[in-house]
């Protein structure tokens, strides 16, 4: 996960609560019809921290906006997903948000002030949040789009940071006639990781003949697991050497394990 983007989290087709033409007046063509855009898309903040989002609209017409926060998490493979506010290593309740509602008209900007209030007692190292920003149209239509988007907020708790990672087991799949190697990471430290190709490291040899794998980076949550999938499509075949090699940050002895596999 290089960092996390604007994540579109839900867009639905709502009825209007009545039917009827819009709302008039002049419509610019070269602007979609509805947008929302957040900036930046990841915010972090060090302890008791503060920063400024801009949440803007380069639709057509007006829209009505809505802020609230949400619970944050990866699933297995990386994909975002909203949960309860009291999961663990959340920060939903340090989140302030000011304002959470207000209008942009088309081609409008606002900036909403963010802040956190770390409690005391809190674990030391990363806790996330996620700020969702959804739009209601301000016109009567037949039908009202609707958009949520989501921006990633990592507090980082004072105290010691712990990094820890370790390579689990290295699996390949080949459903649907491609050959997909999964392999699984585990995050035992108190801060989010970044899988990326600079820190992880995936030689495949048969013989003489190597090749080193390349794959999308993604983050790994604090005391979490993931799978990082590398689809492979080159010309080793049979039973190969996987070697992995993975730094687990600076100043700390990288890990590494061999597997054999066949491809």
């Amino acid at each position: 996960m290089t960092r996390v983007t604007c994540l579109v989290l839900a867009a639905a087709l709502v009825p209007a609560a009545a039917a009827g033409a819009g709302g008039g007046g002049d419509i610019d063509l070269a602007r979609p019809p509805l947008g929302l855009t957040a900036a930046p898309a990841h915010v972090s903040l060090d302890g008791m921290g503060s920063a400024s989002v801009r949440i803007s609209n380069p639709g057509n017409g007006p829209v009505s906006v809505d802020l609230a926060r949400a619970g944050f998490a990866l699933d297995l493979r990386g994909a975002p997903k909203i949960v309860a506010h009291g999961a663990r290593r959340a920060a939903t309740s340090w989140l302030t948000l000011r304002p959470t509602r207000f209008v942009l008209q088309a081609g409008a900007t606002r900036a909403v002030a963010l802040s956190a209030r770390v409690p005391a007692g809190a674990e030391p190292g990363d806790h996330d949040a996620l700020v969702l920003v959804t739009t209601r149209p301000v016109r009567r239509a037949a039908v009202a789009l609707r958009m949520r988007i989501g921006v990633v907020v990592v507090v980082r708790a004072p105290g010691r940071v712990v990094r820890r990672l370790a390579i689990g087991p290295l699996h390949v799949d080949r459903a649907h006639g491609s050959c997909v190697l999964e392999l699984t990471v585990v995050n035992g430290g108190n801060v989010t990781e970044t899988l990326s190709r600079g820190r992880l490291r995936i030689v495949l040899r048969r013989g003489r003949r190597r090749t080193t794998l390349s794959f999308e980076p993604r983050d790994l949550r604090p005391e979490t697991r993931g799978v990082a999938e590398i689809r492979y499509r080159g010309p080793l075949h049979g039973w190969v050497t996987a070697r992995i090699r993975l730094q687990a940050g600076s100043g700390v002895a990288a890990v590494t394990r061999a597997y054999r596999v066949r491809l």
